[in-house]
């Protein structure tokens, strides 16, 4: 599995890493998981590359806490449609399983982690 820079991700899924999402592992990924992060993107999408470094930190600074991944849209079409993402980049937030919150766009990380932390404090 490759990661957003081509080179080989030896480290997916560990704690303080997105894990790399595609149509076959998503499922089960999310099932495994009280809280995830889905960065759905493409790499044509500059918005999306802004979107990256900030997973990367929230995923270092929220590790054993919560699990961020990222699903390329372009090679993962099923998913993509499964949750009715039109427009990239779009984040969205599980909890259980079943989307609690999300946005479309590139966002500061202050208004992502809050939505993480609100998500996190929710029964």
């Amino acid at each position: 599995m490759k990661s957003i820079r081509g080179e080989k991700n030896a480290a997916s899924g560990s704690a303080g890493t997105p894990i790399d999402l595609n149509d076959r592992n998503f499922s089960a990924e999310l099932m495994k998981q009280n809280i995830m992060v889905v960065d759905f993107w493409a790499p044509w999408c500059g918005p999306c590359q802004m979107v990256h470094p900030i997973i990367e930190e929230l995923a270092r600074e929220y590790a054993g806490k919560v699990t961020f991944g990222r699903l390329n849209v372009d090679d993962n079409q099923a998913t993509s449609a499964a949750f009715r993402v039109r427009s990239i980049p779009t984040i969205l937030i599980f909890k259980n399983g079943k989307v609690a919150d999300g946005v479309i766009g590139a966002v500061p990380k202050k208004m992502l982690e809050s939505k993480i932390k609100s998500v996190m404090s929710a029964q």
